[in-house]
């Protein structure tokens, strides 16, 4: 995944969880969770849909690396 792939899926994925949140508005290294104001629930579903829509699997332990959209297309891109 390139890091356009990457913003698109999540932009499709907050979409789901939190409509009121626009990425655009977010820097790339801005944390995601305070950004957009997501609470604990949110981000898991966040990374979840993730999982989801990359068809990676992406373990409890990585969550960290997922903070920041830089983290998220660092992380994916990585994967693939």
């Amino acid at each position: 995944m390139n890091k356009q792939d990457v913003r698109q899926l999540a932009t499709e994925v907050l979409a789901g969880i939190a409509p009121e949140a626009d990425l655009a508005t977010v820097g790339a290294g801005a944390d995601l969770r305070q950004a957009l104001d997501l609470d604990s629930m949110d981000f898991l579903n966040f990374v979840i849909g993730l999982a989801a829509g990359s068809n990676l699997p992406i373990p409890e332990a990585d969550y960290p690396q997922l903070y920041t959209l830089q983290d998220i297309e660092s992380y994916l891109s990585a994967k693939k």
